[in-house]
């Protein structure tokens, strides 16, 4: 262990993990059911919750409810209940390209994750054990590359549908925090033409009206070249174009893969680095820690511990 992650010992130690998957649920407006997988440490009560939105990178499997594990086994281990869905955008479904919504799905993203917080009787009945010890008042969303369009709207961001002109306004007062990882910028003269033609729900993102307190994760090497002509401060947009209270974390170096979040030693990742993968888990933690359990000094605690070592693998700035 480095001493950029030696730092975050205070953390405590992990709890064993229970994860079950897949739990579905039943949704007779949709192509198919909503598959979702739960993890849940094996102890503890009044566990918050955090709804993970995973991307559309280029593997087949990391893009459902069997991707990010790094995140999800590292924070359902230290005291949350995570929850991933499998959104109509993953290629595990196998849907026709002409099924409406096609191909990322976006509005029926955020509203996969609504459904999840209205059917939490039936999650919390289908994991073993669980059932009571879910915390309903502290509920976060996060969210990469795609995942973070999708969360960006379920805090408040706005798009408008291309398909009829009306504003989408997909935010959800349950969500009380938030965390975009490597998630889109503005629209506009920012994205590609391609992106301009294929994905128009991108031309019109706002970020004026994203109010909930988040943490944006950008990688300082992350180009994205086939949607932005920006450059990596493209993902730093939801920070920069958001009323406060917003936090950015910078990560030096890192590409979309952010060291390597979206699964376990995996091919699509450009910028392997365990150590910035910890970096990840550890912030994203004491962020989510300290904003639901409001007076907990996580977060600030691994702040200064980022800034204290020699050769930092990042830096932090809040509004």
């Amino acid at each position: 262990m480095s001493e950029s992650t030696r730092a975050f010992g205070t953390i405590g130690s992990p709890t064993p993990v229970v994860s079950v998957s897949p739990v579905v649920l039943p949704a007779p407006d949709r192509p198919v059911d909503l598959q979702v997988r739960v993890s849940a440490p094996v102890t503890g009560g009044d566990l918050p919750v955090i709804l993970l939105s995973h991307g559309q990178g280029h593997s087949n499997h990391l893009s459902s409810l069997n991707g990010y594990a790094p995140l999800a086994d590292f924070w359902a281990a230290h005291g949350f209940v995570v929850i991933q869905p499998t959104h109509l955008s993953s290629r595990t479904l196998s849907l026709d390209p002409g099924t409406p919504g096609a191909p990322l799905f976006w509005r029926s993203r955020a509203e996969d994750m609504k459904r999840v917080l209205d059917r939490l009787d039936a999650i919390e009945a289908a994991v073993p054990h669980l059932l009571g010890r879910v915390d309903r008042s502290r509920v976060a969303v996060a969210g990469h590359s795609m995942g973070g369009h999708t969360a960006s709207l379920l805090l408040g961001a706005r798009v408008t549908d291309p398909d009829d002109g009306t504003e989408a306004d997909l935010a959800d007062p349950r969500i009380k925090a938030g965390v975009l990882l490597a998630a889109p910028g503005r629209g506009g003269d920012a994205v590609t033409e391609f992106v301009a033609e294929n994905y128009p729900f991108f031309l019109s993102m706002d970020f004026s009206r994203m109010t909930t307190p988040t943490l944006v994760v950008a990688g300082d090497k992350d180009a994205s070249a086939h949607l932005t002509v920006r450059g990596p401060e493209w993902h730093t947009d939801p920070y920069h174009l958001s009323p406060g209270p917003k936090s950015l974390l910078t990560l030096f170096d890192a590409e979309h893969g952010l060291g390597g979040i979206s699964g376990y030693d995996v091919a699509e990742t450009t910028d392997e680095n365990p150590e910035r993968v910890s970096v990840v888990q550890r912030l994203t933690w004491a962020y989510l820690r300290s904003e639901l359990h409001p007076g907990d000094p996580a977060w600030q605690t691994a702040r200064d511990a980022l800034a204290a070592v020699p050769d930092p693998l990042g830096r932090v700035e809040s509004k």
